[in-house]
């Protein structure tokens, strides 16, 4: 091999090796990153609301009222997912953690308003309010009834 040639194999092989190091990093990084989104400590819930069902937690006011009008957790999920954010009744400053009132209608036709509480960790169902029927209801918390009506 001539002489001439030494310096560009050796730089075809540096060249080489660089991208397949270079490589080597992106996947690692790529998998940390992953990794990093599954963790709780890195979701950032604070700018708007959350819609995965992973974090739903139901108080015991949200269960009475939810068995009183009969809505099950799969339509609270599903109004979680699908529903529409009334922000007139929704408090996105309310303190410990912002309340959204989400509306929809559960798909045995109910026109229901669900008010969830969205904290760092977990989205609290705080009540759930069948928005044509008025029920008779005895939960805890009932002398705030008419709150969130309309």
């Amino acid at each position: 091999m001539n002489k001439k040639w030494l310096p560009f194999a050796v730089v075809i092989v540096l060249a080489i090796a660089l991208f397949f190091v270079k490589r080597c990093q992106n996947d690692a990084s790529t998998d940390t990153k992953d990794k990093k989104k599954e963790t709780p400590t890195t979701i950032n819930r604070n700018r708007g609301f959350d819609r995965r069902i992973s974090f739903i937690e139901y108080t015991e006011h949200a269960k009475c009222r939810m068995q009183c009008r009969k809505i099950s957790q799969a339509e609270v999920e599903e109004i979680m997912q699908e529903g529409k954010i009334n922000y007139n009744k929704s408090d996105v400053n309310d303190t410990p953690c912002p309340t959204y009132a989400l509306e929809g209608i559960t798909h045995d036709g109910q026109k229901v308003r669900i008010v969830f509480g969205q904290c760092d960790y977990k989205t609290k169902v705080i009540t759930c309010i069948d928005l044509n029927t008025d029920w008779e209801c005895h939960c805890p918390g009932d002398d705030t009834k008419f709150k969130n009506k309309n």
